[in-house]
């Protein structure tokens, strides 16, 4: 039997870090992929988690775990295939480190990814997006911060790892406000930022101190601000803004919401999906496609663009013996 943790633990420092440089939120999403898995091999074949073998990973065990991710634990199917891309990424690692599993490396690799639905994006209206801008109070600290966060977040469109790993060093106010953006997969772009955007920042700057934290934006003890801690101010002031605008309370609204909100308003105003695709730090322009699916407005341009065609209203009569038989009788009517 081979030991699973000397190679698990390569994968993870040596093959995601130094060969292919990943971005610590993916090294943190295929860790935490691995301790849900081990946890429930564990439990499953009643061993340590240390002590797992890679032989023991095979695809019973997976199927049942990438299983029990939607039963018990009620993941959605994008979940689990996150999921399984971990799993296949280490399979892909271990198929040349222990040759013998070979023939298990490539059972593994068999398992399908679930179809997933292609939902329309979530996102604000106009005046939901100003309330939610102007929920947090100017007149405190920490009101100050969060209004900056909130304003930076839906202007750049910047995905919640980007806004919390944003710098001091990368937002420039002078004389053309800025900010350099280390995207996902290594993609770094520079936004021009509005005035209101860049106002917002320097009334945070003027009260942030001279913390040693190079962060942009820090937490009550002066450290960086992490993912769970905007997403739990982002909902505080969602709920203050639902009391001027009720149709906040019907919506959902994560990080990633006001990113979709930052496109859809942004393609309205162009009227160019490159254009979106370039500000969101998009790899390929089909990836924005989703938000023209979302847009009404293109659809009605299609439509008035488009002359209608000259239908002649009349009742259908079959002219067909065939489509004459399956006319039902007057008896069975």
């Amino acid at each position: 039997m081979t030991p699973l943790a000397p190679h698990l633990t390569a994968f993870l420092r040596d093959r995601l870090l130094r060969e292919r440089k990943a971005s610590p939120h993916t090294c943190d999403a295929y860790a935490y992929a691995f301790q849900l898995l081990l946890t429930f091999a564990a439990k499953l074949l009643r061993v340590q988690p240390s002590a797992l073998a890679l032989e023991q990973l095979d695809v019973p065990v997976v199927l049942a775990f990438l299983e029990d991710l939607e039963t018990t634990r009620g993941n959605t199917a994008r979940t689990r295939n996150a999921r399984l891309a971990a799993i296949r990424s280490f399979v892909h690692f271990v198929q040349y480190r222990v040759p013998s599993c070979l023939e298990q490396v490539l059972s593994l690799l068999a398992i399908p990814f679930k179809k997933t639905d292609e939902r329309l994006v979530d996102y604000l209206t106009r005046e939901e997006m100003q309330a939610v801008l102007d929920a947090p109070d100017p007149c405190v600290r920490d009101g100050l911060r969060d209004r900056a966060m909130l304003h930076l977040a839906f202007a750049a469109g910047l995905r919640v790892s980007e806004l919390v790993g944003t710098r001091l060093d990368e937002v420039v106010l002078q004389p053309q406000p800025s900010i350099h953006v280390r995207g996902k997969g290594r993609r770094e772009r520079v936004l021009p930022l509005w005035k209101t955007t860049a106002k917002a920042l320097r009334a945070w700057l003027a009260v942030r101190g001279n913390a040693s934290c190079p962060e942009l934006f820090l937490n009550a003890r002066g450290g960086p601000l992490t993912r769970d801690g905007f997403e739990h101010i982002l909902a505080k002031h969602v709920g203050t803004a639902s009391e001027k605008v009720q149709s906040l309370d019907a919506k959902r609204v994560s990080p990633h919401v006001l990113r979709h909100t930052c496109a859809m308003h942004t393609l309205e105003a162009t009227h160019d999906i490159r254009k979106v695709a370039l500000w969101l730090g998009h790899a390929h322009e089909q990836t924005a496609e989703i938000y023209v699916r979302a847009d009404p407005t293109a659809k009605l341009e299609a439509i008035e663009a488009m002359l209608p065609p000259g239908l002649r209203r009349g009742r259908f009569r079959a002219t067909d013996k065939l489509l004459a038989s399956l006319r039902p009788s007057r008896k069975g009517a």
